[in-house]
């Protein structure tokens, strides 16, 4: 993975089927920028579904498309400006594709009154995470050095006397 720094990029587009195609090339080249590049597939397939569905249901084209990269998870909206357009009936074939193919996905209302229907991926540990070689770490013989000989002064003294030092510490 080239880093866990959070990411996000905004698009709003015009939906033709023209743009989709590009709109897929952006979003491609945004999660390869990224290092995602085994989310490609499943992110951009479920934007295209979502523009085709928009493209051809909805009577406003205008589209806003966002992407956040956590770091472990992958989450795309898609905001459409429609107030005609009604999931559960024109896209209920293009979100149950979505469904199969996130790892989850919801939909809800704008302020204004649009939609924005969003599907997340998440990163795989085992995929994408380099293997980075580690100092090994020292044992038990060599972490612990054995402690200087110092004789061990007498801790009661008298004031004055001599110093006295205890057998075996030597």
């Amino acid at each position: 993975m080239k880093s866990a720094v959070p990411c996000y990029y905004h698009l709003d587009v015009e939906v033709s089927p023209e743009r989709v195609g590009q709109v897929r090339r952006i979003l491609a080249a945004h999660l390869r920028l990224w290092d995602l590049e085994d989310l490609v597939e499943p992110v951009c397939g479920g934007a295209e579904m979502l523009l085709k569905a928009i493209d051809a249901h909805a009577r406003d084209k205008h589209t806003s498309i966002e992407m956040w990269w956590t770091g472990q998870h992958l989450i795309t909206a898609v905001g459409e400006n429609n107030h005609d357009l009604r999931p559960d009936q024109d896209l209920r074939a293009c979100l149950a594709r979505i469904a199969a193919t996130s790892d989850g996905w919801g939909c809800c209302a704008a302020e204004t009154g649009s939609k924005i229907i969003w599907f997340s991926q998440r990163a795989r540990a085992g995929v994408r995470v380099p293997l980075v070689p580690k100092a090994p770490a020292p044992t038990l013989t060599e972490g612990l050095k054995p402690p200087r000989e110092l004789p061990v002064v007498a801790l009661a003294q008298p004031a004055g006397g001599p110093v006295a030092v205890l057998e075996g510490a030597r």
